[in-house]
């Protein structure tokens, strides 16, 4: 019996990994127009019209008729189930999922990250992994609950204006974030969005969310993934040149989606990692 990963459209896996995957999508709203994330609208279609739109961008998440739908397609296959999905303290969308998988008994097990993004895909890389290992789906749940709490996620952000305005980190958190010239750097703890520390200017930025990662230490026996948001990854380039040799030369590098886009806005750089 075959072991079918399931993801949120908010994980962020590269193109080789997604292919392999099935997913769920979220919808990005701008104004009185729905984008299905990542089907009606791509992640670089996405940072083109946040620079264009008056209107600025809010999301919702997927429902159970959806996962219901992926579910059925692969149990009706033979398959087992490992679904795959962003923090429940940030979207409903974890929920959904576990009321599509009453249906399945024994055959669908969801997972709740308390991630999302390039965390969220690192998961479901390592599921992919364990899949390919021959481990059974209530395995490989059982495995991602083990690890969850080393998986961790930290970015530099341009603005938290936009965390903000979708409730993702309070007025307080945002206005403390706003000075000039000040770089925020946030991450996810306990499953919602923290601000860990902040400095002036990008570079200072970079160095310190790299210091919060040399606290941890860096799993490399497990998956490494890095990212941006925006119309280009110029910044990303930027932060990698000037860390050189901090991340492996062969890491991958991704878009975030439009949906976790529209909450953390353009302009921000991301690394996801399991901590030693």
């Amino acid at each position: 019996m075959s072991v079918r990963i399931v993801v949120d459209s908010t994980c962020d896996l590269v193109p080789a990994l997604r292919e392999r995957v099935s997913v769920a999508p979220l919808t990005v709203h701008f104004g009185d127009t729905d984008y299905v994330d990542g089907v009606t609208l791509t992640a670089h279609e996405f940072y083109e019209k946040l620079a264009s739109s008056k209107d600025m961008p809010s999301t919702s998440q997927a429902n159970p008729v959806v996962f219901g739908e992926l579910f059925e397609e692969a149990v009706n296959a033979g398959d087992e189930v490992v679904c795959i999905c962003c923090s429940s303290r940030l979207s409903g969308t974890f929920q959904s999922a576990r009321i599509a998988a009453d249906d399945f008994p024994e055959k669908v097990f969801v997972v709740d990250t308390l991630n999302i993004a390039l965390s969220s895909a690192i998961m479901a890389e390592y599921a992919l992994q364990l899949a390919d290992a021959g481990k059974g789906a209530k395995e490989i749940a059982d495995e991602l609950y083990a690890v969850r709490d080393k998986v961790r996620l930290f970015a530099v952000v341009d603005t938290l204006e936009f965390l903000q305005r979708g409730g993702r980190v309070s007025r307080t958190v945002a206005l403390a974030g706003g000075l000039l010239s000040i770089k925020p750097i946030i991450g996810i703890v306990d499953g919602k969005v923290e601000m860990v520390g902040k400095a002036r200017g990008n570079k200072a930025a970079n160095r310190q969310m790299n210091q919060e990662v040399e606290k941890l230490g860096v799993d490399l026996t497990k998956p490494v993934l890095l990212g941006y948001t925006g119309v280009d990854d110029s910044l990303l380039k930027k932060y990698m040149t000037e860390c050189e040799g901090f991340w492996p030369e062969d890491a991958k590098t991704m878009i975030v989606s439009g949906v976790v886009g529209a909450h953390a806005g353009p302009g921000a750089v991301a690394v996801a990692f399991f901590a030693k």
